[in-house]
């Protein structure tokens, strides 16, 4: 074991589907770990490294600050040695609510208002006044929130039905609940008539209450008898009751069922900044804080350099990395204000990543979970130069990745495999690039590209006029029906904006897979997840005479000593967590009674852990087959009935969550980066999928950037020329033969 000092040492990993694998990872080197979706690259990377990581790192501060930070339990694994700190950028959707943006995101607007309190013209004296949260300097009359929101009429009301048809189409005020309820028997409206007839007298007094001045009642009948209740009008008692409240306090209605009811336009008052004139009259060089928020992140970087004040510019020098970081990752179109769920999947993967790399600390290991997720291929150069800047600084870089153009700049590459889930969790191959090709391993680098020479032929379109949400310039577009088609461009360029916001505005009855996480928890198996566990329970009651949450870990049938979870967590005070397989029920989490009972000779857990294969021959049951079939066609047959949605990788979620939609009989198909999270051997069974359901007669589109499924295509419709404010524009329409000459980015990567 020569220099094993500068080597991570890993024996006898065990976790998930890994079986008892040894490894060593040399440090200050790129590595990266490939294979196909679900042959154990993150029960290695994450699961175990990372944890056993993280776990160590606390054990480094006192009992009282430990017992505040995550617990860690610790991995399945005989040895692990030489590890560093790490840091850990996984592929999980940015979280935030609606008022996350870029700039608290990446930690630089708390800096930002900083700076104006400090060196602004005129002074506000503290930095919290600058926040459109903080009681000074929210905007008096949007509250904060940068927009008027105000019911409208259209939304709440339809006025083709009358009161008791649900005319009020916000359930709290619907006939479902006291108020709607209190309309009907109140004797101020006929319940019986359509809105739209109604008296010009009534129907003002039923929208808008009653004229200045005047106060109506009417009788609320209560077990008490009638008590007169104050009718004020249903804009006025919405705009009361749901809008200058927080909502979050009520156990019915949520902030989006008032949101859909509303129209919603930027503040007169403070121009969309959510904050105090006050505060917007404070300025550095000409510019106030919402000024700054809204300028280009390379114009930011010109104004933060300019300031020369002692004070301002001790901040601005604090500041700079960060925002440097975004513009050499490709981002400097964008701003501080950018709301953080208006980005792109490209967009938000490199913001995620600008946020970890702002430390000028050596000798980590920074682990990537598929950085090139969402990336076009010309922004996959800019990842692989930061990961070589990152390894130039004495660090170890660990990559999970299937992407070519990475796999082939890593030090070492280390293969998982042969197979998936119980096929899968051996290392098939580690060493050089040079030693892959001749490994026989799944991956190889030398895939040659096929363009599609023999395109389909369409009769009609699809057809989007005037699109101008978000950066779409007034576009108008003709889109192929009954074909394959990709849409490409770099990231931000307007794909999403088009696709998956004008598009099903357009046409609602398109079925979106979106990059949307699915939900998973421990509970959710793969049979629940697609609905089949239902008939499942329902054929065993049938056959036994029992009720059908005897068949449920989650219901009747839960093991009493575990409640149904497989695993006891004993107390162990302040000492590592730990979980024990539950000795009452073995892991299967049901009772006694529930194992007792069988169908075709199997129990329910017999059932659970047939594989998706098995499953096929077993039921005869034509809707369970056919979900069965879905999951078949996706590629994930050997997964169990009950393998937990919380075990599976990033690519078997991706293909879990189209076969559930594929269960859907539909004809347009909307699908959002298809390919994220896959190997190029499930790429190949995910395109036969879609030819499938193209011969079938549905329209198929895919928002792309993985040139395979772009050269496959039927027609490829290219977005840019840039990000931001300089895409949403169509730069190429036609088939993939025609791209190969045009002058594009996604064409220049697709001639090479």
């Amino acid at each position: 074991m020569s220099n094993a000092k500068d080597e991570i040492i890993l024996r006898g990993l065990k976790a998930n589907n890994l079986k008892n694998i040894d490894l060593n990872i040399k440090k200050e080197q790129i590595t990266v770990f490939t294979g196909i979706s679900g042959s154990g690259k993150s029960s290695v990377v994450f699961d175990t490294l990372a944890t056993e990581s993280r776990r160590q790192m606390t054990m480094n501060y006192p009992m009282y600050v430990r017992y505040q930070m995550p617990r860690y339990e610790r991995p399945e694994a005989d040895l692990l040695k030489h590890l560093s700190p790490v840091v850990v950028i996984e592929q999980r959707p940015v979280s935030g609510n609606s008022r996350s943006t870029v700039g608290t995101y990446m930690d630089v607007d708390p800096l930002i208002r900083l700076l104006f309190s400090r060196i602004g013209d005129p002074p506000i004296e503290t930095a919290t006044d600058f926040s459109s949260q903080s009681s000074f300097g929210q905007c008096p009359s949007c509250n904060g929130f940068g927009e008027i929101v105000a019911p409208d009429v259209n939304k709440l009301v339809d006025e083709d039905k009358s009161l008791r048809e649900y005319a009020v189409q916000f359930k709290p005020l619907s006939p479902s609940g006291w108020q709607g309820r209190w309309m009907i028997t109140g004797g101020l409206f006929n319940p019986d008539i359509p809105i739209k007839d109604f008296s010009e007298e009534d129907y003002q007094l039923f929208i808008y209450g009653p004229p200045e001045g005047e106060r109506v009642f009417a009788p609320f009948h209560t077990k008490h008898g009638p008590q007169p209740h104050e009718w004020d009008g249903l804009l006025p008692r919405f705009t009361r009751l749901y809008i200058n409240r927080d909502v979050s306090k009520l156990a019915q209605t949520t902030l989006d069922d008032v949101l859909a009811m509303t129209t919603r336009t930027s503040c007169p008052t403070c121009q969309g900044s959510g904050l105090n004139p006050q505060v917007l009259e404070s300025k550095i060089n000409g510019f106030n804080i919402a000024d700054y928020d809204a300028l280009e992140l390379t114009d930011l970087l010109v104004e933060l350099e300019k300031i020369n004040d002692p004070i301002g510019h001790a901040i601005a020098l604090q500041t700079i990395p960060s925002v440097k970081q975004l513009v050499d990752l490709g981002l400097g179109y964008l701003s501080l204000s950018r709301k953080m769920e208006s980005l792109s999947g490209g967009e938000a993967q490199r913001v995620k990543i600008a946020r970890h790399l702002g430390s000028s600390l050596n000798n980590m290991t920074f682990i990537f979970d598929e950085p090139t997720a969402g990336l076009h291929p010309e922004e996959v150069d800019l990842l692989i130069q930061m990961l070589k800047r990152i390894k130039e600084e004495h660090n170890t870089v660990i990559v999970i990745e299937h992407n070519l153009s990475v796999i082939k700049v890593a030090d070492e590459i280390i293969e998982m495999g042969p197979s998936a889930g119980v096929h899968g969790g051996e290392v098939i191959f580690q060493g050089s690039k040079e030693g892959l090709e001749e490994s026989g391993a799944a991956t190889t680098l030398q895939k040659t590209l096929e363009i599609n020479s023999k395109p389909r032929r369409f009769q009609e379109t699809f057809t989007i006029k005037h699109a101008s949400m978000n950066n779409l310039r007034n576009l108008t577009v003709d889109i192929p029906k009954n074909v394959f088609v990709s849409v490409c461009g770099v990231s931000g360029s307007g794909k999403s904006s088009l696709m998956l916001e004008a598009f099903p505005e357009k046409y609602p009855d398109a079925i979106m897979v979106s990059q949307a996480p699915i939900g998973i928890s421990s509970r959710s198996t793969l049979a629940t997840y697609m609905g089949i566990m239902d008939d499942i329970r329902a054929i065993f009651a049938r056959e036994t005479g029992e009720p059908a949450g005897l068949f449920s870990f989650n219901s009747l049938g839960a093991c009493p000593v575990c409640d149904g979870k497989g695993i006891t967590k004993p107390d162990v005070a302040f000492a590592d967590p730990v979980s024990v397989t539950c000795e009452a029920c073995g892991g299967t989490r049901y009772s006694d009674e529930a194992l007792s009972h069988t169908y075709k000779g199997k129990n329910i857990v017999d059932i659970l852990q047939l594989t998706i294969e098995e499953a096929k021959d077993f039921f005869d049951r034509p809707k369970i087959n056919h979900l069965v079939n879905t999951l078949r066609e996706v590629g994930l047959e050997y997964l169990t009935l009950g393998q937990t949605t919380s075990s599976l990788s990033g690519g078997e979620v991706q293909r879990l969550k189209l076969a559930s939609h594929l269960k859907k009989e539909g004809q347009i198909y909307i699908l959002d980066e298809p390919s994220l999270g896959l190997h190029a051997q499930d790429n190949d069974k995910l395109f036969a999928v879609f030819q499938q359901l193209v011969e079938r007669g549905n329209s198929v589109i895919v928002i792309e950037h993985n040139v395979d499924f772009i050269a496959a295509s039927d027609w490829v419709i290219e977005l840019g020329p840039g990000g931001g404010k300089h895409g949403g524009e169509i730069i190429f329409e036609g088939n993939p033969e025609q791209m190969t000459t045009a002058d594009t980015v996604t064409a220049k990567w697709l001639r090479d």
